[in-house]
């Protein structure tokens, strides 16, 4: 059991656990205690069976506080997360969490850029429900990049936006549903889509925005280490504040092993700092540093 107060583990009951395409589960657990707690950008430890000493890391995707439930997306890559694909209804499972520092919103009104690529995504649906739905803030822009087929069916969004093509529709429908733009990027060619990376899209819109829009805007990005080093660099040059989840391999996942250590740019110079705990969430000028 961790000392860390803010941290739980539970035996959870599975509500739900629906496949998708390109072997992509959404597993939705009865865990209370962690729900309660959880913010944007944080993650949980999942058994993976009696099989596996270690648990899983898996980002959050969606909460809910007053229903008590967890939701994660995985995609199947190894026996551990062969092994959750499998839990069924009412199976149970350890979780821990919630783990990790969050996303910071800004106190005031600020407009906020989500790009998310691969499972990457999930803590952007979570920010986006959290800006939308427990804040003042403006309905954020979510930009989402996949080169296997997204975990829902995308719909032409009701949303038009300036500096994106019109032949780029293809939106997230859960978003859509809340008032919350989004589009959808890949390099193969789904129907819809921006063909390209995400940060190529998020160039085009960024560079219709007024120069007073830009100083409001805050990106908020999870994915692959090059795909965050992109929107780093794009946040550099559009002089925008920017914060980026890291994604690392992870043993303990509550600092104890330093497995998961990353060198980060501080006041004292550069220090390793363990992305379980110190993160996943970083300036992202701290972590991609010239």
């Amino acid at each position: 059991m961790t000392t860390n107060p803010s941290i739980f583990v539970e035996s959870s009951t599975v509500i739900s656990n629906k496949k998708f395409k390109g072997n992509q589960h959404i597993l939705r657990l009865l865990a209370p205690k962690c729900a309660t707690s959880a913010k944007p950008g944080q993650f949980v430890q999942i058994q993976c069976g009696s099989q596996h000493l270690l648990k899983r890391p898996l980002s959050l995707q969606l909460v809910s506080k007053s229903s008590g439930w967890i939701e994660i997306l995985f995609r199947i890559v190894g026996s551990g997360t062969t092994h959750l694909a499998t839990l069924k209804t009412n199976d149970t499972v350890e979780v821990m969490g919630p783990i990790g520092k969050e996303f910071q919103l800004q106190p005031q009104i600020r407009k906020y850029l989500l790009i998310g690529g691969g499972v990457g995504i999930p803590p952007m649906i979570f920010a986006a429900h959290n800006i939308t739905k427990e804040t003042n803030h403006l309905s954020p822009f979510v930009i989402m990049g996949s080169e296997t087929p997204f975990p829902f069916n995308p719909k032409p969004s009701q949303f038009l936006l300036d500096g994106i093509p019109n032949d780029v529709i293809a939106a997230m429908p859960l978003l859509e549903s809340w008032g919350v733009p989004s589009r959808l990027t890949s390099l193969t060619d789904m129907a819809g889509c921006h063909q390209g990376y995400v940060t190529d899209l998020a160039r085009l819109w960024l560079t219709e925005c007024s120069t007073a829009t830009l100083k409001q805007i805050i990106i908020l990005s999870c994915g692959p280490t090059p795909m965050l080093k992109a929107v780093a660099s794009l946040a550099r040059e559009f002089n925008v504040d920017c914060q980026v989840s890291l994604e690392e391999y992870m043993a303990c996942a509550v600092g104890g092993c330093a497995g998961c250590v990353v060198p980060i740019k501080t006041t004292l110079g550069i220090s390793m700092k363990r992305v379980c705990v110190d993160g996943p969430v970083f300036n992202a000028n701290d972590v991609f540093f010239e």
